[in-house]
């Protein structure tokens, strides 16, 4: 199966986040090894001492604090039989449990001046390792000065680095999931813009260009260089609009000469060519055509049913002399803005076509979202109903006509913002469909 193309929002999240825990993880070791190295190998005192002490203290009918036995309290004691501490309120009145070292004498009375501390001495048994917590406690705010449970700097280090670590990362890698995306999004909203815009480009719209404005930096290159690209596709098409339009200049006068010399000859064996002739100077015209529908812009309003009317009326002789007739038919009231003179001429060749191609009998229907052309003739295949509109394509290799009919009608609806369709008549024979504002 075939992966689609990469996605930027994947290594934008995914990446930064690994980022993010390796960082954190090489700090943490860094931390941990800095308290190594600066540790002398001793003991500190536990912290969670401090908590136990807090609850076992209150106080007595005069307000005085006392120590309460508790089972937590007790069970410290089991665990820690060299245990002293000193529990002191705000007002510098205190309560004290086992022998508290002399060093220690003069921060009596004064510890609520303190809030946090580990303190140690330098070697074993360690009886002046303390710790300096301030807790709450059932006789009120506390600062707890106290000797108990020794715990090695590894195993604070770790704890104190898991704890620290672990939500940091867990907040970073959430923000991440949350923000990426729409970061990533505001980032590349320059790039989606492009993108509609590039939509909008084709053969009819030459000479626009992708904006660079609000485009990333690192795309800006890509977007001058699709730029160029149009801009080459612009002149080589130009290039190509030229030649068709000179050639077609060109072949105007040597032709009209030709069918003048021929219209005067007598001999009825040149007389002939005419009809060939006439051929040539329909292809010259439609090839000015072309080159008029894309440097023309008219904008005019256009009513069909009027128009419908003209073009019957204009190709009046050509019917009778064929011994065809024409019908039109106003359905509905339809208009539109664009250039009349182009939707004639497709009006024009629709008929044409049907009254050389098709029965004896052709409709020219005006309808509410455009016309159509009707004969009962034999009909066009289902699988040559695309073709037909191909230029130089022809349903019958000898028939007459240049083959740029069709490709010509096709192109002059497109750019009225419509489209052509080929369909059957009920009562057999073609419609050729035109419909605008359906695109």
């Amino acid at each position: 199966m075939k992966r689609g193309p990469p996605s930027l929002k994947r290594p934008l999240i995914v990446k930064p986040l690994i980022f993010q825990l390796v960082t954190l993880l090489i700090a943490c070791t860094f931390f941990m090894a800095l308290a190594l190295r600066m540790d002398s190998g001793g003991l500190y005192t536990d912290e969670a001492i401090t908590p136990v002490i807090a609850r076992a203290i209150v106080r007595d009918r005069n307000g005085a604090l006392s120590i309460r036995e508790t089972p937590e309290l007790a069970k410290l004691r089991e665990t820690s039989p060299d245990i002293w501490f000193v529990a002191e309120d705000d007002s510098g009145q205190n309560v004290t449990s086992g022998e508290i070292p002399s060093q220690y004498a003069s921060l009596l009375g004064r510890l609520g001046d303190l809030s946090y501390a580990h303190l140690r001495d330098r070697s074993p048994p360690y009886r002046l390792s303390a710790v300096i917590r301030r807790e709450i406690a059932p006789a009120g705010t506390l600062t707890i000065l106290g000797h108990g449970k020794l715990t090695g700097v590894n195993l604070v280090v770790l704890l104190a680095s898991n704890f620290i670590v672990i939500p940091i990362f867990l907040a970073l890698a959430l923000i991440s999931l949350l923000v990426t995306p729409w970061i990533v999004r505001q980032a590349l909203a320059g790039v989606s813009r492009i993108a509609k815009e590039a939509e909008q480009i084709d053969a009819n719209r030459r000479g626009r260009r992708l904006s660079e404005e609000h485009v990333p930096r690192e795309i800006a290159p890509l977007v001058r260089a699709v730029n160029d690209a149009l801009r080459r596709l612009d002149e080589g098409y130009e290039q190509q609009r030229r030649f068709i339009a000179s050639a077609a200049h060109e072949l105007r006068t040597p032709i009209a000469i030709l069918r003048l010399k021929i219209d005067t000859a007598v001999e009825p064996a040149t007389r002939k060519l005419s009809a060939d002739v006439a051929r040539l100077s329909n292809l010259a015209e439609q090839m000015l055509d072309i080159q008029r529908l894309d440097a023309e812009r008219v904008d005019e309003n256009i009513e069909l049913g009027a128009l419908a009317r003209r073009v019957a009326a204009d190709l009046a002789p050509l019917l009778i002399a064929s011994a065809r007739t024409i019908e039109v038919q106003i359905e509905g009231v339809s208009s539109l803005r664009g250039d009349a003179g182009a939707i004639e001429r497709v009006m024009t060749n629709l008929v044409q076509n049907a009254i050389e191609h098709g029965g004896r009998h052709v409709i020219l229907r005006v309808t509410g979202s455009g016309f159509e052309v009707e004969d009962d003739g034999p009909g066009i295949p289902l699988e040559e109903r695309e073709r037909v509109f191909e230029p130089f394509h022809r349903l019958r290799p000898r028939s007459t006509g240049s083959g740029l009919g069709l490709n010509l009608v096709q192109q002059i609806i497109e750019r009225h913002d419509g489209r052509v369709s080929i369909l059957s008549a009920p009562e057999g024979g073609t419609i050729v469909r035109a419909e605008f504002g359906s695109r």
